[in-house]
């Protein structure tokens, strides 16, 4: 369904956005497609057919060729390739980053108010994104059980920019270790972390008191 809809209305979506002016029946301008977009949604409607490329493999036990269509490899529109990317980073995550040990996800969101700003200023998310990583690490430290000041926590920050109905909803999602690593007698030791209700309320304030003053200095 996605792909026809795509197909079939492409090429007049980029001739009216790019001839500019008031959208028909609104009040806002229209401007013209980024290229990165366009690029993205001609290459989607060329992924998995034959005729835009494709490799030739061979069975060295049964000796049958079989043709391997060329993926657009794309991070938008494309369902078939962000889930295997997807599949991909997971798998990653799990056998070569993160620890045999507990991982809880963390979810950042902000205000409408504040998506705006977040979503044109790189430099801006970038910093958020530091504040919600250090205040995420800092909360998972009070809450374990060790008091080594050498304890430190890790994690994996993911930045998502469109909600499930496909909107402008930047918010973060932060894969981190549920406890720290400490040393110990015997070497390097994983102190689980004792979160709980309290210490996920407190982690909002925190987080808004920080991101608030950030974003004074960025819309100056």
């Amino acid at each position: 369904m996605a792909y026809q809809v795509v197909q079939q209305n492409l090429e007049t979506w980029l001739a009216r956005r790019s001839a500019g002016g008031l959208d028909a029946g609104a009040d806002w301008v229209v401007d013209p497609v980024p290229a990165y977009v366009e690029r993205d949604l001609r290459k989607y409607l060329e992924c998995g057919i034959l005729a835009h490329g494709f490799a030739r493999a061979r069975c060295e036990k049964c000796g049958q060729d079989f043709l391997v269509a060329y993926s657009c490899k794309g991070r938008g529109v494309c369902a078939g390739c962000n889930t295997r990317r997807m599949v991909e980073t997971a798998a990653h995550m799990v056998e070569h980053v993160f620890p045999a040990v507990a991982v809880r996800q963390w979810v950042v969101v902000f205000p409408k108010r504040l998506r705006y700003f977040l979503n044109v200023d790189a430099g801006c998310l970038n910093g958020v994104a530091g504040i919600a990583m250090s205040e995420v690490q800092r909360a998972i430290a009070g809450a374990s059980t060790s008091t080594s000041k050498a304890a430190r926590t890790g994690g994996v920050l993911f930045m998502h920019r469109f909600g499930a109905t496909l909107n402008a909803h930047v918010h973060l999602h932060l894969c981190m270790l549920d406890g720290v690593v400490a040393p110990g007698r015997q070497g390097l030791a994983f102190r689980v972390a004792q979160v709980d209700a309290a210490c996920v309320e407190r982690l909002p304030a925190s987080v808004r008191q920080w991101v608030l003053r950030l974003l004074r200095c960025c819309t100056r």
